[in-house]
């Protein structure tokens, strides 16, 4: 028999026994996690989020070995961690490289820096597949970034962003589909030249801003001469234009005034043969003419001599004409 003064104490251990059970057996799953269960060391099931109960020593949890990289200080040095995790988090994850040394086609070494973006989708795999399974993301897109970047010149690697990350992301997608891991993309964050060529790469920048500078100015000169000479052309072709409208204008302006006049004569020499009733108002005509002459040759001095034709005779006819046409 247990002595009564021992009780406590095994009680005691039996509770806190029975603590260490529970602690063992009773596992909460946060949402976008799960832990993967061995039985006696072989693969037994995957917990899902939610509550769940375990036989204790028989049934652990999977200890994964996990490694980060961090960028710190104002260097942004880079430093790895590691540790071992029972939990794998299934959401998207970002790997940030450090810098590496790349060469390129035509053998120009610089420095680039990759992001990539994964997502865990097969917990089984990512666990059993592969022993550090960040580790050998990073290590598999290092070496496929010097495949790609080595497969081009330096100037295709430069403007070529694009097409580099799409085909590094296919490449990592297969090659990591084993180790159940999904690669969303990838993205170079900073690509470095040398110093020689990134001085070498403004100069020409520096140049070829100088030559289409020069360019545009010689097209914009040439613009405002072509521009000028057309307008002047134009002016000049209105000008034309306009002095032609002009003449015609003024001919059919004389057109018509001669022609109201000649309808206006016309009408007085008609109302001139109603009124003296002879046919031919001619010399009704000559006397209007001579009238309205005499006053212009006798203007001016009293000594000016005026010399009348020969034909005055005719003139004193037609003024007895025009004498019987008023007594009428």
């Amino acid at each position: 028999m247990i002595p009564i003064e021992f009780l406590p104490v095994i009680l005691g251990f039996a509770i806190l026994a029975l603590l260490v059970v529970l602690v063992k057996s009773v596992y909460v799953v946060q949402q976008a996690e799960t832990i993967i269960i061995e039985r006696l060391g072989k693969f037994d099931r995957i917990l899902k989020p939610g509550i769940h109960i375990i036989v204790p020593f028989v049934e652990q949890p999977r200890q994964v070995l996990w490694s980060y990289i961090t960028s710190e200080g104002p260097n942004n040095t880079y430093y790895r961690y590691s540790r071992v995790i029972n939990r794998i988090d299934l959401r998207e994850t970002v790997l940030d490289f450090p810098k590496q040394n790349v060469i390129t086609k035509d053998n120009v070494t610089m420095e680039i820096n990759a992001l990539m973006y994964y997502q865990i989708t097969d917990p089984k795999a990512a666990v059993y597949e592969v022993a550090n399974l960040s580790e050998a993301i990073e290590k598999l897109t290092q070496t496929t970034l010097r495949n790609v970047i080595g497969a081009m010149d330096l100037d295709e690697s430069l403007v070529s962003r694009d097409i580099i990350n799409e085909r590094l992301r296919l490449i990592l997608d297969e090659a990591s589909d084993k180790w159940g891991v999904k690669v969303n993309r990838v993205e170079l964050q900073e690509v470095n030249p040398p110093h020689d060529i990134r001085i070498a790469m403004e100069k020409q920048m520096r140049a070829e801003r100088d030559r289409r500078a020069v360019i545009l100015e010689a097209e914009g000169k040439k613009s405002a001469s072509i521009l000028e000479a057309q307008g002047q052309r134009e002016s000049q072709v209105l000008r034309a234009q306009g002095d032609a409208e002009a003449k015609i204008l003024n001919a059919e302006g004389d057109a018509q005034a001669r022609l109201k006049m000649a309808q206006a004569e016309a009408q007085t020499i008609e109302l001139i043969q109603k009124a003296s009733g002879q046919e031919n108002p001619l010399n009704y005509l000559i006397a209007m003419q001579y009238i309205k002459t005499l006053p212009v040759l006798t203007e001016g001095k009293n000594d000016k001599l005026v010399v009348i034709p020969y034909e005055a005779s005719s003139l004193i006819g037609s003024l007895s004409a025009i004498k019987t046409m008023f007594e009428k």
